[in-house]
């Protein structure tokens, strides 16, 4: 089945829904890359027009189908008809209309969440402004818990990302410690590894919870090492706090990062029987950027953004504590410069907020792209606008191990100052009691600071 509209005297035809949502999707290199992309804003407009027009019920209906594919049986089977019938008589163009409506408030979408498709949300975020996403995303509540409470109106969350290119313990916790001392860390202190040994991850996870402990930090902390690790390290009986794993839309896909919805079955089951959170805590962390099923040549014809939004199926099967997209992370072959990610952060934070995920953002980009710090700024504000539930911050803003461009730890600081979004509140409690914050706290140095903890053995 094929569609098509006329415009300006012009037939524009478009051979599959895959083809409609790529041609409607707003210009970003990775689909001209695939072969996807508009030919033109003339070519993109009339895909968005014709998308408009197309009932929620035929996207509900047609499911990007991919043969012997685990994450389309998962959407399949994961979909609530009963939660979609309140807006199943809408067009794409009704339900944009229908999610900005002021009486479609937080238990509404709430409600929602099971009914939607990724393809669906998707579909409603090509036809809609950057004002549109943010106003929408503000009205969805995820809320998620651990040691601290992520998600609340009017907070903003931070993960403390101490990487070192070595995996050095005193260098972990002395880039913990500079970024504790400004505030950041209520989501996750989280060190993605420079190895994926078992031996590196559990010393990596005895750090982190050395420094949780001994400072009585109100957080929880994660060694990103791949999913296998995590497992051996339980079995281990190590101190592991959350499992990580990066995930993708297509099972192709996943097949890349070597992981396989068994795999994570397995890893939820196992971190829940550790014992170490509290009684109905969220367990899980994944990552997710669009790009990655097409890098990996496994976006079955799909667009990168309807891609990445079937990379939330996948994570909201878990009831994760955090998810977030590193939006810029995969280079400019993907998003070329800074209008490309901030578009692409934006739409990512909407699709997964609405499709139930608590919905971080690693605001970034690689050196070779063509952005700088004040995107990232300007997607800082926009995201902080929007209710994000966590940004990504290191020293500096920048990742001496992955070789990024991220957020530092003041440029959280000036989104919490600047429009009054504090941390979760076990950590703001946690920063008053200690000074933290305070212009007139006499906080130890960094040196002095890491001189009193007592690390691990490397």
């Amino acid at each position: 089945m094929g569609y098509s509209i006329d415009l300006e005297e012009t037939r524009f035809g478009f051979p599959s829904l895959k083809t409609l949502l790529a041609k409607a999707s707003p210009e970003r290199s990775g689909d001209r890359l695939a072969g996807l992309a508009a030919d033109g804003p003339v070519e993109r407009l009339a895909a968005q027009l014709r998308l408009a027009d197309l009932p929620l019920s035929e996207l509900a209906q047609d499911v990007l189908e991919v043969d012997g594919d685990d994450v389309t049986a998962l959407i399949l089977e994961g979909w609530d008809r009963d939660a979609f019938a309140p807006v199943s008589h809408l067009t794409v163009g009704g339900f944009r209309d229908w999610l900005l409506a002021p009486e479609t408030d937080a238990d509404v979408l709430a409600a929602l969440t099971p009914g939607l498709t990724p393809e669906m949300v998707a579909a409603v975020s090509k036809i809609m402004r950057a004002q549109d996403l943010i106003a929408v995303a503000r009205k969805v509540r995820v809320i998620t818990r651990f040691r601290s409470t992520i998600g609340l109106p009017g907070r903003i969350s931070t993960r403390n990302q101490p990487n070192h290119p070595t995996d050095d313990s005193r260098g972990i916790a002395l880039s913990a410690l500079d970024g504790l001392l400004m505030g950041a860390g209520d989501a996750v202190i989280g060190v993605n590894p420079a190895t994926d040994t078992l031996e590196d991850y559990i010393r990596i996870c005895e750090v982190l919870e050395a420094i949780r402990t001994q400072l009585d930090i109100p957080t929880q902390h994660c060694c990103l090492g791949h999913v296998t690790t995590a497992i051996s390290a339980i079995e281990a009986r190590a101190p592991v706090d959350l499992v990580f794993q990066s995930v993708a839309g297509s099972t192709k896909a996943n097949d890349g990062f070597g992981v396989t919805l068994s795999m994570l079955d397995e890893a939820h089951e196992a971190i829940r029987a550790l014992g170490r959170a509290p009684v109905g805590a969220n367990l899980m962390y994944f990552e997710t950027g669009q790009g990655a099923a097409l890098s990996a040549d496994a976006h079955h014809g799909m667009d990168q953004q309807t891609m990445e939004a079937r990379a939330y199926a996948v994570a909201r099967r878990y009831s994760p504590l955090l998810v977030n997209t590193v939006v810029g992370f995969i280079g400019p072959e993907y998003l070329a410069d800074g209008k490309q990610i901030i578009r692409a952060g934006l739409e990512d934070h909407f699709c997964g907020k609405l499709l139930g995920l608590p919905m971080g953002v690693d605001i970034c980009y690689t050196n070779h792209s063509f952005a700088d710090q004040e995107d990232m700024d300007l997607l800082l504000t926009a995201l902080a606008a929007a209710g994000v539930s966590f940004v990504i911050t290191v020293p500096g803003a920048d990742d001496i191990m992955l070789n990024y461009q991220s957020l530092s730890f003041h440029d959280a600081q000036f989104i919490r100052e600047t429009l009054g979004h504090p941390p979760a509140p076990e950590f703001e409690a946690w920063m008053e009691a200690r000074g933290i914050g305070t212009p007139d706290a006499d906080l130890p140095s960094l040196e002095a600071a890491l001189g009193a903890l007592r690390l691990p053995a490397a």
